[in-house]
């Protein structure tokens, strides 16, 4: 759940839109005998920064016998990198358009023009690489330099355009991973400060500017409530997105590859999804969100926490799994 880190000099503001009571949703009287685990998790989850956490829980079991179990699940929130899978989902609608090509034969160049800080994988690298791999690095290692070269491809715009349609009314994509950490060191909305900006800003150097406190902004942002990051998942994985079948199958390969996966999904279930993170100042943010199949029954979740001052992400990133963990391996013996 890979995110550029810069160095934090200036107090910062969270700016959330929601801060309601937390509510805990049941289907039926006797779901808190049956589900007093998962409620209890959930509530252990909510607990890490009740002001500033979402999580949300569906299980669409046969028969309609599903259930919800959720905290706060409308709350928007700092979400980080667990938006690249809406442009992995429009890059794959292009495929199908004919507008790009999966097959080795097309390329995409990997220089300082496209290069970002938090790329694990293309950070060093220079040359052409397909555009596949492209896909794997930005869901996989969450490498932002494959995720700009990948944005840069369908279009923010394009993107933006996808999340409409889904309905899902609180998911921001910015113009770039490092157009959003231009704006947050200051510079104007739509402004790219380049690779060599990118580096001053990693090494503490002075570029002139204020850095910005409004993480969550309508200008250049990553957010989503964890409601829409599932009902993206119920959709796309139920085949409702994409018109042929081998669409749908990229999705889940390139999905399955998140990191995040392994280290919070109860071991042997398959599972989809996409971690996020973010450390800005004194800002910081973890999300993860996907689906994992308890049998015949998908579960779909998003589990995000926001806070202020203390540790930073990588710091907290265990007691976020952990806490995270406990509500799925909870879900997946009540689906």
């Amino acid at each position: 759940m890979t995110a550029f880190r810069p160095a934090r000099r200036h107090a910062l503001k969270l700016t959330a839109a929601s801060l309601a009571a937390p509510v805990l949703l049941s289907p039926a009287a006797n779901a808190a005998t049956e589900r007093a685990d998962l409620d209890a998790a959930v509530r252990r989850f909510a607990a890490l920064e009740p002001k500033s956490t979402s999580c949300l829980v569906v299980a669409d079991a046969p028969a309609g016998k599903g259930w919800t179990a959720a905290y706060a699940p409308e709350r928007a929130l700092f979400v980080g990198s667990s938006v690249k899978t809406y442009i992995l989902g429009q890059f794959l609608l292009d495929v199908e358009a004919g507008r790009h090509h999966l097959s080795g034969a097309q390329l995409c160049d990997v220089n300082d023009a496209v290069r970002t800080p938090g790329s694990p994988v293309f950070i060093q690298l220079t040359g052409q690489t397909p555009y596949r791999t492209a896909l794997e690095a930005m869901i996989s290692h969450s490498d932002n330099t494959g995720t700009d070269i990948t944005l840069a491809a369908v279009g923010p715009d394009r993107v933006r355009e996808l999340v409409r349609r889904m309905g899902l009314t609180t998911a921001r994509v910015p113009d770039s991973t490092r157009i959003l950490f231009s704006y947050l060191a200051g510079a104007e909305s739509g402004t790219d400060l380049g690779w060599s900006g990118m580096q001053k800003l990693e090494h503490n150097e002075n570029l002139g500017l204020k850095p910005r406190t409004d993480v969550i902004n309508d200008k250049q942002t990553m957010t989503s409530s964890a409601a829409d990051l599932v009902k993206w998942y119920r959709q796309v994985l139920a085949g409702r997105l994409f018109s042929t079948p081998s669409s749908l199958v990229e999705f889940k390969r390139i999905s399955a590859m998140a990191d995040a996966i392994w280290m919070t999904v109860p071991e042997g279930l398959l599972a989809y999804g996409k971690g996020g993170s973010l450390d800005w100042e004194n800002f910081h943010a973890l999300c993860f969100a996907g689906q994992m199949l308890v049998g015949k029954t998908p579960v779909t979740f998003c589990f995000t926490s926001n806070w202020l001052n203390g540790k930073t992400s990588v710091e907290r990133t265990g007691e976020f799994i952990a806490a995270a963990s406990d509500v799925l391996k909870a879900a997946a013996q009540s689906a």
